[in-house]
């Protein structure tokens, strides 16, 4: 039993000592690669950075190369301006050479020319004394002449001073008449204005005895003042049934008042068209300007109708800008929304 135990254990290989020697030797060949690798690596890396090195140098001198061909260029371009300038320095003085040499010969010239000009000059300066001789004798004669004409314009002088004289007289008598004319005219034109207002007056004084003492008609020194509400509605210029009988009435004493007035009185019934401060902006009336003028139209074209003659009606319109009351209350306001009459001259 024991022998056969011994046996086996005989049989028994240990392959462990073995693969642990292969291991080494692996791992000594590894480690072996690995420095030869790093021993590549440190000299492949010194010849790297000495061709670097190289290049840099490289570099470098290419750069001075290119700085001292740079300066080369610059120099040659300088060279080439600087025989630029002299070509055209020695072309200027060889040019003002010429132009000197043509100035001296002119002026050798113009010598030449002065010295026959001066001759010349001697000849006529004898002739002109000759002439100033004979035209000295011809002065005194003529000093003669003036003489005698001035002595008969003298004579001449004093008739007109004469004629002068009676012309002044005549045009103070006119100015007297002018203004003896003056004053008859400007009595004559007050005696119109007083017959006018008389007339207006009148007139007047029968408008208030038929429209009566009312508030929305009232008579404001010379004009006779209807209220915009009394014959038109808010914002319109077309006259209402109201202000078409108002206006009737007016119309009548207007037509008696045409037949008693003298023909030769100028005389002009104004209609003025009045409105308050509140603007008014729409198609047909832009402003209160235009519904000023309108309502005012309105008044003279419906008169005209009721047979008042055209020529003795004219139409005006002053918007808000001629206010009877300032302020800005309603009755303010009221007051200032009118149609003024005033007969007054052509």
């Amino acid at each position: 039993m024991m022998l056969s135990r011994t046996r086996r254990r005989e049989r028994t290989i240990d392959y462990w000592p073995g693969f642990v020697d292969a291991l080494s030797t692996m791992l000594l060949v590894i480690i072996f690669l690995l420095s030869v690798f790093m021993l590549a690596q440190f000299f492949l890396a010194r010849e790297v950075t000495g061709k670097d090195k190289a290049l840099s140098r490289l570099d470098r001198q290419i750069n001075d190369l290119s700085t001292l061909l740079a300066l080369e260029h610059a120099a040659k371009d300088k060279a080439e301006q600087e025989t630029g300038q002299l070509k055209a320095t020695l072309e200027a003085a060889q040019t003002a050479a010429k132009a000197e040499a043509t100035r001296l010969q002119e002026l050798v010239d113009a010598g030449n020319q002065a010295t026959q000009s001066a001759e010349d000059r001697a000849r006529l300066s004898l002739r002109a004394l000759d002439a100033e001789k004979q035209l000295s004798t011809q002065a005194e004669a003529q000093v003669e002449t003036l003489n005698q004409q001035i002595a008969a314009l003298r004579g001449q002088l004093s008739s007109l001073q004469e004629t002068l004289s009676a012309s002044e007289t005549r045009d103070q008598e006119s100015r007297a008449q002018i203004a003896d004319l003056g004053s008859r005219l400007n009595v004559a034109l007050a005696q119109k204005v007083q017959e006018l207002a008389h007339y207006r007056s009148d007139f007047f004084g029968r408008l208030r005895q038929v429209l009566g003492e009312r508030p929305d008609l009232r008579i404001v020194g010379d004009r006779f003042v209807f209220q915009s509400e009394l014959l038109f509605d808010s914002g319109q210029a077309r006259l209402n049934p109201i202000g078409r009988q108002e206006l009737d009435t007016l119309a009548t004493a207007l037509n008696d008042l045409v037949k008693t007035i003298p023909a030769d009185l100028p005389w002009v019934m104004r209609v003025d068209g009045h409105t308050d401060k509140k603007q008014i902006k729409s198609v047909q009336f832009p402003s209160n300007w235009e519904l000023s003028v309108a309502r005012a139209l309105a008044v003279v074209h419906y008169l005209t109708d009721k047979g008042v003659p055209p020529d003795r009606l004219a139409a005006a319109g002053f918007g808000s800008f001629q206010p009877l009351d300032p302020g800005d209350s309603e009755e303010a306001l009221k007051r200032n929304r009118r149609i003024e009459l005033k007969i007054t001259e052509k």
